[in-house]
Order: C-alpha cells, then structure tokens, then sequence
C-alpha cells in the first residue's frame, strides 16, 4: 500500500514523538540551566513532561495539515475522530484519586495481606501488586492504575528504597495492570476497542484471558517480590494519613463508587461522563473537609497525551495493517508485543478489529497487545497516569524510558 502524503507525515510525527519519549531526560537537564521561573526553564520542563510529548507533536502536524490541505480539511480531521477514550480516562482518573476511593482499595488490598504467609512488608506490597491490578478488570485500568499508584508512591516510594526496587516495581505495575483489565470485556482499553465488534463478552473474557492473567500476575508479583526481599524485610508501618483530614464516612465512599460506576457504565457516551463528573466535583467540594484536592491537573496532561496519540495514531493503518495480516499465530503474537511498545495497544487492537481475522488470530492479537502494555510509557492507556504519579520519587532526571522497558521485560 502507498502512502499518501498526508500518511507518511503523521508516521513521521508519530515517530518523532515516540524520540522525542526518549529524551525528555535531556529536557528536563536543558531546563537547569536557565534561571528558576525563566521562560527558558519553563519551556524546557515542558518539553520534558512526557505526557505532553504526544499533544505537542499532534499540534505540529494539525498545523502541517492545515498549511497543505487547507484549514478546513484540517478541521474535518479532527472532527472525525474518536476523542472518547482520552476523555474518559482524564474522568476516571480524576475519580479514581480521590481519597474515599483510595482508602477503599487500601482496605481491601491490607484485608489480603493479612492471610499471606510473608513480613508485613513483603505482604502488603504483594497484595496490592495483585488485587490493585485485578481491581481494574471492574474499575477500569485507569482507575486501577491511579489507586495502586498511589498506594504504592505513599507507602513506598516516598521512603527509602533503592532506584533498582523502584524501577522493578514500575515495570511491574504496568505489566500486571495491562494484563489485569482482561477479566472482563469492558475495562482494558485493547479489549473495549474490539469487543463490541468481535462479539467478546464477560464469559468470554475470563475463559479466554482472565484465568490466565490470574495466575500471570500471581507469579510475575511472586518472582520480583523475592528478586527484592532485601528490600522488602525489616519494619512497616502505613503510612500515616493527612491528619488535618477526616476519614470518609461510608456514605461519601459509597457516593464516590457510585459515581465511579456511572462513568464506566456510560463509558462510550461523553456527554454522560463528563456531566457526572460536574457533579462529582460539586459533591467533592461539599465534603472537603474528607476529601483531598482532586488531581485535575494530573488528569488532564494525560487525557492531552492521549489525546495526542489518537490523531497521530489514525494514521498508521497504512504499515501496520499489511504486518498484521501477514504474519502467523505465533509471530502475530510476538509482534503484537513489539509493536505495542511503540504504538498504544487500543490503536493497535482497533486496526486488527478493520481487518478480516480468524479466532484464533483475534486472541493472539490482543494476547499480544496486553503482554506489552508495560513495556513503554505509551503502550498502554493507563501508563501515563502511573508515571505522572511516580515519576517525582525519581528525581530530577525523572523516569528512563530504557531503565522501564528493562523493568517490564521480566514480568
């Protein structure tokens, strides 16, 4: 297939975005060296916030668009785009961080570690390593991500741990949160794409994927939990809460899970979502005084990320689809996998769903795009969230793209 222009501009683009991930490291650097509160400092941090990388280069090549087809092909463009996805992943996440949410899933993952047979320590990290991700077969892997994220950044991250056990535990949590979606056939954004179409359901789901993602997170958090048990021994406590807080009252948690099941419920109608989360802000401000502040800003720079990848995404069709129908079982899972570590896994799995596929082809496909969602920052939806969460407890140089794809590669 050629190309047209158009086409291999926004491959081009979408190219020097994936570089331009690799490098906010040097950004982030460059921006040093000018004077605190400069335009000079203030740009080059921009510039390496990863999840604005995709949002810039989206500007980039609209403006290209436009200067060569005209403004108003440019437009239609962009109208003709699904902007749903990224939308409501800035909702649920802004939800999901809320602390009733929190100290709800906190409570289940400290009811888990109890019945393990490890240090408190080792038990606490396992079961939210676990349940957290598995959560999101039912919250959504956004919202799962968001919580386990930031359970993990105030009992862990905050104190004393070792770059090595950090990075181990990211790639870890992005594998087990790509994976742990695949319960059901509404959570997992590599899944919500195609299931409609393909006719997968919740049965479906859990006897294809979910037992097997069950036993994969099992083991993946088993095996890097004892690769760092030297980490993991010795005292622990939780970290105590904000004191100038009250706890929520099961009413404000329970309103809180009920907003939380509206979204999911009306996930592919904006309008819907977006009124809720009006509302759920207007509730948030009435009971402040349980509440902390609810991370709008966080959610927004990776619902602009997502954003981004959607109109650079649109239009890879043109290499991906002969790759994907050219190759077997086994090397359509293999490349699946590759693949999803330089283009977000939904897009991935919605160019299969355009495609005339066999069963068995349709599961690797997706078995493949799951498998690799921990593997970059932008292979899985969720993935920004998690970084934009953690990525302070790594210094100043942030968060190396290599030292993740070595993390994940294990799990």
């Amino acid at each position: 297939m050629n190309p047209a222009t158009i086409e291999l501009a926004a491959t081009i683009f979408f190219a020097l975005a994936v570089l331009h991930t690799f490098m906010v490291k040097k950004f982030e650097e460059k921006a040093h060296h000018y004077p605190e509160g400069s335009m000079g400092e203030n740009l080059f941090h921009f510039l390496g916030e990863v999840e604005a990388v995709f949002g810039i280069w989206a500007l980039i090549f609209v403006i290209f668009y436009g200067v060569l087809k005209g403004n108003h092909y440019a437009v239609e463009f962009l109208e003709g785009l699904n902007f749903t996805e990224p939308m409501f992943v800035f909702v649920i996440m802004a939800m999901a961080g809320t602390r009733p949410v929190i100290k709800f899933a906190e409570k289940i993952i400290i009811g888990f570690s109890k019945i393990l047979p490890f240090s408190k320590k080792m038990s606490f990290y396992i079961s939210a390593l676990i349940i957290g991700p598995l959560l999101g077969s039912f919250i959504t892997e956004p919202a799962a991500m968001t919580v386990t994220a930031i359970i993990l950044l105030k009992n862990f991250y905050s104190k004393e741990m070792s770059t090595q056990f950090k990075y181990a535990t990211l790639g870890l949590l992005f594998v087990n949160v790509s994976i742990g979606g695949t319960l059901s056939h509404f959570a997992a954004p590599p899944v919500l794409m195609v299931a409609t179409k393909w006719d997968w359901g919740l049965v479906y789901m859990i006897t294809h994927f979910g037992y097997k993602a069950c036993i994969a997170v099992v083991i993946g958090t088993i095996v890097i939990s004892f690769m760092n048990k030297n980490e993991l021994s010795g005292s622990f406590d939780l970290r105590p809460d904000n004191e100038e807080k009250m706890a929520p009252k099961w009413w404000i948690t329970l309103t809180h899970l009920i907003f939380l099941g509206i979204v999911v419920f009306y996930a592919h109608h904006p309008v819907m979502f977006m009124g809720a989360l009006l509302f759920f802000l207007g509730f948030t401000t009435v009971t402040q005084e349980y509440q902390d502040p609810v991370k709008l800003i966080e959610s927004l720079l990776v619902g602009f990320f997502l954003g981004g990848l959607v109109v650079l995404g649109a239009l890879q069709k043109w290499w991906l689809q002969p790759i994907l129908t050219s190759l077997g079982e086994i090397p359509l899972y293999l490349g699946a996998t590759g693949l999803t570590g330089i283009t977000d896994n939904a897009a991935l799995t919605y160019l299969g769903s355009l495609v005339e596929l066999s069963d068995s082809k349709k599961y690797f496909l997706v078995a493949g795009a799951v498998t690799g969602g921990g593997l970059t920052v932008i292979a899985n939806a969720p993935n920004p969230a998690g970084f934009g969460i953690l990525k302070s407890s790594f210094g100043e140089s942030g968060i190396s793209p290599f030292g993740l794809l070595k993390s994940a590669m294990i799990p």
